[in-house]
């Protein structure tokens, strides 16, 4: 027996069986990870059940309270006596819930544990309703009446279509409002700042006279004529938006009025059947991933932050790609092989291993403050002091993650270009090609397979980090996209948002935790699908050169 488990170790196979149970028990926790993701990510869409409770206080009274059942924990009888508790002999521990209450502007917070035990009754009437608010989050209640110009038009049952009906058309007001503030004043805005350092040039130029007064005041009575038809035009349509309210109850009696300028969305989601919560499940994620985010970032869509991931990484991929493969050349093909290469190689593998923070210090010191405020000093004189390129932004944040991620592409790259049989370069020679276009024409098509192994790896990393961009360009919340319809219209100089960043804003930074935690997950997920999307594109393109080069690399 002794000699058969010497023998079976000795042939390897219980390392091969450790192996693949450790493999198992990875795979096992990343799709337990993914999993809670998605779930608690796709959750946050569902229209959840709005519950009235009738609950006994401590002091004896009877009171009402409407709200979403959110989460539910038990309290050991030491935890309900230390918090003032009275517990009987036949109660060992309290279940309590979590009840999402909104109203914050009401009652101060968002959220309230009640307990299990003075809860009286809980039901689900069809008539709550829940208000999503630019401000002050969600509001739960009862929609009593609908206003037009201070003069109730509905009430009752009659109420509730005319409030849908009211809330579309302050919807689309409200959408020409911000086209309006964003893009038409926008683009003012922009093109009187850009006749300012106009001027400013000049004057440092000694340049400034009475005729080029005279050609920059023309221009600028043009634009000041623009942004006086635009204020008159939003003055007008925030009036309009402005006429119309509902009166909705809370769950103590009272009463509050609402106008529907501060409404995003109104529903009744326990009068709701399925296909309709299907509906709102697409239109939530929609909005999700369109709109811009509200109340510091706990509400709302994410695209400028997705927006500024995605042109990020591609920007990263542009800048990192030419240079590894640059360098990789340089040491296979054309390096003297020594002491020196192999130190060189070395460098570039333990760079892999420098703390991403470490660059983001390296890009703020450097590329922000020496190469950024030089660019400043030479070009945009007229700008100081404020900084034009010597602040954070998104070249900084691109150049920095592509040094970050260039040892991966320089390390696949080598690795490609060390598979290519030597006989490929010498029956090139041999046919009369010169060096460079043995490379150009022959190797590098072959290795292309490996660069984008490379690139896969570096696009993977570089989404997901955080460190760095904190220092050189990721902001909370940034009011303008990178991309937009001003010459030169991409602006490398502006701060972005980020996902990575984002889901550490909301989730450790945010006001409101409990509200905000959904928030995370769902913006969890969306990372892992973009990341999973960019490194899906790679990957065709990789396996189609794979194919392509196959029967000549046989």
């Amino acid at each position: 027996m002794q000699n058969m488990i010497r023998t079976w170790f000795k042939s390897g196979l219980p390392w091969v069986w450790l192996n693949a149970a450790a493999v198992a028990l990875c795979l096992v926790m990343v799709i337990a990870v993914l999993g809670l993701v998605v779930v608690r990510g796709v959750g946050h869409f569902w229209p959840s059940s709005v519950q009235e409770y009738s609950y006994i206080e401590d002091n004896g009274s009877i009171k009402s309270l409407i709200g979403e059942h959110v989460d539910s924990s038990v309290m050991t009888a030491a935890m309900a006596i230390s918090s003032g508790h009275k517990m009987t002999k036949d109660e060992d521990a309290l279940v309590q819930y979590l009840v999402k209450t909104g109203n914050r502007d009401l009652i101060g917070t968002d959220f309230r544990w009640i307990l299990q035990r003075n809860i009286k009754t809980q039901q689900e009437p069809e008539d709550l309703m829940v208000i999503e608010r630019r401000e002050w989050g969600n509001f739960y209640g009862r929609l009593v009446s609908v206003k037009e110009n201070g003069r109730v038009i509905a009430t009752g049952e009659q109420a509730w279509p005319v409030a849908q009906e009211k809330l579309d058309k302050a919807l689309l007001i409200f959408k020409e409002i911000v086209r309006l503030e964003k893009k038409e004043i926008g683009a003012v805005n922009y093109q009187l700042e850009r006749l300012r350092l106009k001027q400013r040039k000049l004057e440092i130029d000694h340049q400034w006279n009475a005729e080029a007064e005279k050609d920059l005041a023309s221009e600028k009575v043009v634009y000041d004529e623009q942004y006086k038809k635009y204020q008159v035009q939003l003055a007008e349509l925030y009036q309009k938006v402005r006429q119309d309210s509902l009166i909705a109850k809370i769950d103590n009696g009272s009463e509050l009025e609402v106008t529907f300028a501060k409404i995003v969305k109104i529903y009744q989601p326990n009068a709701m059947n399925f296909f309709q919560r299907i509906g709102y499940f697409f239109g939530k994620a929609h909005e999700f991933l369109t709109d811009d985010p509200r109340e510091s970032n706990t509400e709302g869509g994410i695209f400028p932050a997705i927006f500024g991931t995605i042109m990020m990484v591609i920007m990263m991929s542009i800048i990192v790609t030419p240079f590894g493969v640059i360098a990789a050349v340089y040491l296979r093909e054309y390096a003297k092989q020594g002491f020196i290469t192999r130190l060189i190689r070395i460098a570039v593998n333990n760079l892999a291993g420098v703390p991403s923070i470490v660059y983001g210090v390296f890009g703020l010191g450097f590329f922000v403050y020496i190469l950024g405020g030089n660019i400043d000093k030479l070009f945009f004189p007229e700008a100081a002091p404020a900084p034009v390129y010597g602040t954070p932004g998104l070249l900084w944040a691109s150049i920095t993650l592509a040094l970050l991620t260039l040892p991966v592409v320089i390390v696949s790259t080598e690795e490609g270009l060390s598979r290519i049989p030597k006989s490929i370069r010498e029956g090139s020679l041999a046919l009369g090609a010169t060096k460079f276009e043995t490379l150009w024409q022959t190797v590098l098509p072959m290795a292309s397979p490996a660069m984008m192994t490379g690139l896969i790896l570096a696009v993977a990393r570089a989404a997901g980090e955080v460190a760095p961009l904190m220092l050189v360009g990721v902001v909370k919340l940034a009011p303008t996209l990178p991309l937009d319809g001003n010459f030169p219209f991409l602006h490398l100089d502006r701060k972005f948002m980020h996902l990575g960043f984002h889901i550490y804003d909301v989730g450790f930074q945010s006001p409101n935790v409990e509200a905000a935690r959904p928030l995370v997950y769902a913006t969890s997920l969306l990372l892992v699908l973009v990341i999973l999307g960019l490194n899906l594109s790679a990957i065709i393109i990789r396996n189609r050169l794979r194919e392509k080069y196959r029967a000549l690399e046989g």
